[in-house]
């Protein structure tokens, strides 16, 4: 939301209240506040009819720093709220030495630094370095036509980059975007978004947290090019400044305050088949489509009823259609001895044919408007009410009508929708509707999630959700939502999946092939790869079946490919899940997270590195056409084993079995011996390939166990002297390393390769 007009003027109706004289500092044990008045004070009666804003500036934890503003306090604080993490590192707190100098408060590398007298000055810094600023100009409370505000501007130095605010499919440098969080559905398309999170990330080694869940508006560079602008409504505003230095501290640090990704299944990891949407379906049709799967010998994990599994008009009731379904238990039983888990559609919405809308209306358990009656519409289902999750007794009820379905067969739940909440209604437990709108899918997935928790255990639960805001990594996986079924919809997709990692999420989906409409084969085969090669891999559509038959047997080999790839890939990708959940570093990774230094890779949104060591770019061509960045080293293409020289962009072709898939210098993937599907004993025919080793390299990789939940045994590598050395530890199965054409199997735990010998013919 912009205030003014141009840089001097403000626009009409709009008076600012800034900052201009620092009337006292009050320093705590691990507070400074401030009583920052808006014009000078030199006279004692200049203290008279003059508004005052209190800035109060805490630390939660090493390297994060809180500052709150308000004007007026005594405003009624109705929640929602964040959760938000606090460790009891110790901060240091200093007063000012004399009148003038800085007041500053310490937690861990970074300083927050105030001024105590006129202009307004407050610094963050790291290393003595400045890393961003809330200037005389910048921090202000508003008056405006629409009611009163709070906003902030933080310094934006030249050539920094801003990146996150969630899963947005524009632009990924936000840099020059006016940005509203507020949950929508509204596509791919466009600049609004399912998931909205107020917290951006930068280049210049901090993040900011804007720890409000109603509608936050950010000005990135466009208010003032030269700052960060994010206001709220209200009387107060509270955020907190994130320091790395490197990208990848910053997600650490964000993700510890906010929450870390729950640990995923590692069936989840394999291929999901879906229904799709409007098509028809029965338990004949769903099975042609698994044994269709199986005699091609296609990997599938996952099979997805979506909507129509219950009848029309009648979502949700959890009840499935009897005239597709009429045994569910049995089909679902068919589905299990296949060896497939099963994932079924659900909404918080309750339709009014639903026989749960009469028993939720009385119970209390529907959101409500004002006058008491039920918040009614016609959209998506004819007279469709909204579960009220802040209602405890309406959260049991929603779980035990789940219980039902998982008591059936069903493995895990797509949580989808959450996005369209009213704000003209009255909650439960009196939350202000307002903060309400985007943090009601938080709610929504936390109940779920819970409940498979509880059912299936820690580590066996994961969703396939749409809506969230800061902190729903906690409830992985996320899906893009319904994008065109285009090759410029699938990097729109790409580009969402890589602002939502910069934004604490670790695990991202979406529909291969697209969503609306149906893909020509090219477009499909293309996204396949793409697909099979993120964290999570999903076949699904609006109005036609996506199994890859019905394209070409092109698709078919593709698929192959692609899934057998993925399954081989698992001790990897895995370990890259671990560490997700582990410290917040997403599986799908920016260029910038691994390459901080190398300001080529900074900007970079057709591509991405797939854990550490892997480099992805997806081929947006019918022709196969394809133009990526590959940092400086020698690089391995994963496909062939050809080495090729990086530092800079290359053009190349690639055929629908190929894309630019390169192994990071230095690297070694643990590949396992499996194919068919991405749950296996990984230690058990484990390959530790080696990539470009270097004298003084050294490695340890953590072999997981295969339900993800542990590791299995480790094994650490090191060159010394022309010799690469491996030994395990704790690893049972046999085991190998292969370095370029040669491959070694352990004998007593332990390879020796000398480097410099050629390879046996």
């Amino acid at each position: 939301m912009k205030f003014t007009d141009g840089y001097w003027l403000t626009l009409p109706g709009v008076e600012v209240l800034r900052p201009r004289h620092v009337e006292t500092v009050e320093v705590h044990d691990d507070t400074l506040v401030a009583y920052a008045a808006t014009a000078p004070l030199t006279e004692r009666r200049h203290s008279l009819n003059l508004p005052q804003l209190t800035v109060r500036v805490d630390s939660p934890m090493d390297g994060v720093i809180g500052v709150q503003v308000e004007h007026f306090r005594g405003t009624v604080d109705r929640g929602p709220a964040f959760e938000v993490r606090t460790s009891p590192d110790p901060v240091v707190v200093k007063g000012a030495e004399a009148p003038g100098e800085h007041a500053t408060l310490t937690a861990g590398p970074l300083t927050a630094r105030l001024r105590t007298d006129a202009p307004w000055q407050l610094d963050f810094l790291a290393s003595d370095r400045v890393l961003t600023s809330s200037g005389e100009r910048g921090l202000a409370a508003l008056q405006t036509p629409d009611g009163p505000f709070v906003r902030e501007q933080l310094a934006l130095g030249v050539g920094h980059h801003v990146f996150g605010l969630g899963e947005r499919f524009g632009p990924f440098v936000k840099n020059g975007q006016s940005v509203d969080i507020w949950n929508a559905d509204g596509g791919t398309a466009s600049e609004q978004a399912y998931k909205n999170v107020p917290f951006y990330l930068t280049d210049a080694g901090y993040g900011v947290f804007v720890d409000h869940p109603e509608r936050v508006s950010f000005e990135v560079g466009t208010e003032v090019v030269s700052r960060t602008q994010f206001s709220v409504a209200g009387q107060r505003l509270r955020y907190y400044v994130v320091y790395g230095p490197t990208p990848k501290e910053i997600l650490r640090r964000y993700t510890a305050l906010t929450g870390r990704p729950a640990r995923v299944p590692t069936w989840s990891y394999g291929l999901w088949l879906s229904t799709s949407f409007t098509t028809d379906y029965d338990e004949a049709t769903v099975l042609s489509f698994v044994d269709g799967m199986a005699e091609r010998e296609l990997p599938l994990s996952v099979f997805h009823f979506d909507c129509f599994w219950m009848r029309q008009f009648h979502w949700c009731d959890f009840v499935w259609d009897p005239a597709t379904f009429p045994d569910p238990e049995g089909t679902l039983a068919r589905l299990h001895e296949r060896g497939l888990k099963v994932s079924a559609w659900i909404n918080p919405y309750i339709a009014q044919r639903s026989h749960l809308f009469e028993e939720g209306a009385r119970l209390g358990y529907l959101v409500r408007r004002p006058n008491g009656d039920v918040w009614q519409w016609d959209m998506w289902q004819a007279g469709m009410a909204l579960v009220d999750f802040t209602n405890p007794d309406a959260w049991r009820w929603f779980q035990d009508k789940l219980e039902v379905l998982l008591d059936q067969g069903v493995d895990t739940l797509k949580t989808d929708f959450g996005e369209r909440v009213p704000t003209d209604v009255v909650w439960h437990d009196g939350s202000d509707p307002e903060r309400m709108h985007n943090y009601y899918a938080q709610l929504y997935n936390r109940c779920v999630f819970e409940l498979l928790e509880r059912r299936r255990g820690r580590g066996e639960a994961v969703l396939f959700a749409r809506a969230a805001t800061a902190g729903g990594q906690q409830f992985p996986v996320h899906w893009g939502g319904d994008c065109e079924s285009t090759f410029v919809a699938m990097a729109e997709s790409l580009r969402g999946g890589l602002s939502l990692a910069l934004s604490g999420f670790g695990f991202w989906s979406h529909d291969i092939g697209g969503f609306e409409g149906t893909p020509d084969a090219e477009v499909f085969k293309r996204w396949l790869a793409f697909g099979l090669l993120s964290s999570h891999s999903r076949l699904h559509g609006s109005n036609s079946y996506r199994v890859p038959w019905a394209f070409d047997e092109e698709a078919v080999s593709v698929t192959r490919t692609f899934a057998r790839l993925k399954n081989t890939l698992m001790p990897y990708l895995a370990a890259a899940g671990l560490e997700a959940s582990r410290d917040g570093v997403p599986v799908m990774r920016p260029m910038l997270l691994e390459f901080p230094d190398d300001r080529g890779a900074a900007t970079v949104d057709t591509q991405y590195m797939l854990g550490p060591s892997l480099l992805v770019a997806p081929v947006f061509d019918a022709g196969g056409e394809v133009e990526y960045y590959l940092p400086a080293g020698r690089w391995t293409r994963l496909l062939t084993g050809e080495v090729v020289e990086g530092g800079g962009w290359r053009r190349e072709r690639h055929d629908a079995h190929s894309l630019p898939l390169l192994v990071r210098p230095g690297s070694v993937i643990a590949r396992g011996a499996r194919s068919d599907r991405p749950d296996y004993d990984y230690g058990e025919g484990l390959v530790l390939e080696v990539y470009e080793p270097h004298e003084g390299l050294v490695q340890q990789v953590d072999v997981p166990t295969s339900d993800g939940a542990g590791s299995a045994g480790t094994v650490d590598l090191r060159v010394t002297g022309g010799i690469l050395r491996a030994r395990a530890h704790g690893l049972g199965g046999q085991w190998s390393v292969r370095v370029g054409g040669r491959l070694v199997h352990a004998e007593a735990g332990e390879v020796t390769i000398a480097l410099d010998e050629p390879p046996e013919a």
